[in-house]
């Protein structure tokens, strides 16, 4: 069975980094762009960014320009947020998605595999 499993997230203070790693499994991980969102508790799910399958990535708001940064690695299967400067506002459940297809997309319908979520908590 195909499945996304994310993992990398914990509690760390403000201004610290974190990277966050998503595996996947099946034989065409690497046909299908990645992407990942956050939700904070209370909060709508929110587009981070996503990446192409030959590895273009797209950034969701001015909260993630600069700060974060998609990777993937497509023989291992994984893919990758860097997640530089943490701030408390950063405070949410991180969500990596597959695509429909091989193209980066913000919006939450366009993907239909999702993994578990890893919890990422910062504090002031």
């Amino acid at each position: 069975q195909v499945q996304l499993v994310e993992s990398g997230g914990g509690a760390v203070q403000t201004g610290t980094s974190l990277r966050l790693s998503c595996e996947g499994s099946g034989p065409s991980f690497h046909l299908f762009a990645m992407g990942w969102f956050r939700q904070a508790p209370g909060k709508e799910r929110e587009f981070v960014g996503s990446i192409t399958w030959d590895g273009r990535p797209l950034y969701g708001g001015d909260f993630a320009e600069g700060r974060f940064t998609i990777s993937r690695d497509n023989a291992k299967k994984q893919v990758f947020l860097q997640m530089n400067s943490l701030k408390p506002d950063d405070t949410a459940k991180y969500f990596c998605a597959r695509s429909r297809d091989g193209l980066g997309r913000t919006e939450a319908k366009f993907y239909t595999l999702w993994g578990q979520g890893t919890q990422v908590t910062v504090s002031s």
